[in-house]
């Protein structure tokens, strides 16, 4: 399992007036887990787009809320590779807060699409490239 973890800290700017992170900053910090797992395993986005001349848009995305974090509170986002034969990314990824009590749960798919905007239907080289230097295939 490729995966990646990393740790922030509520910001007072991601609360409601009750204290709690509003729900739509919880896409931030799965974005955040995308960028940290990308940057450790050679898939980030601008190396896709400017090295490969790929984007690789969201184009799903599940989140199943356990419990809310709060101002000042620390917590670690997992993010991990889910294998898959089409051509796409799908990455799972789990929220814990200090106490290490899960925070939520969340799966994304992104997809290739070239630079001149088709949606590429076979997995690139580079992706290919990719999966066979990390024994996936």
């Amino acid at each position: 399992m490729f995966s990646e973890q990393f740790i922030q800290r509520v910001r007072f700017n991601e609360v409601d007036s009750l204290g709690i992170v509003w729900h739509g900053h919880y896409v931030k910090y799965l974005e955040d887990g995308r960028e940290a797992w990308g940057r450790k395993y050679g898939l980030t986005y601008m190396g896709m787009y400017h090295g490969e001349g790929f984007s690789v848009p969201l184009v799903d995305l599940k989140i199943k809320y356990k419990r809310p974090l709060r101002y000042e509170e620390s917590f670690t986002v997992e993010t991990w590779y889910i294998p898959c034969d089409a051509a796409k990314i799908i990455l799972g990824y789990r929220i814990f807060n200090e106490k290490n009590e899960e925070v939520l749960e969340a799966e994304t798919t992104q997809v290739f699409v070239s630079k001149s905007g088709e949606l590429q239907l076979s997995a690139p080289d580079f992706f290919n490239a990719w999966k066979q230097r990390m024994g996936l295939i």
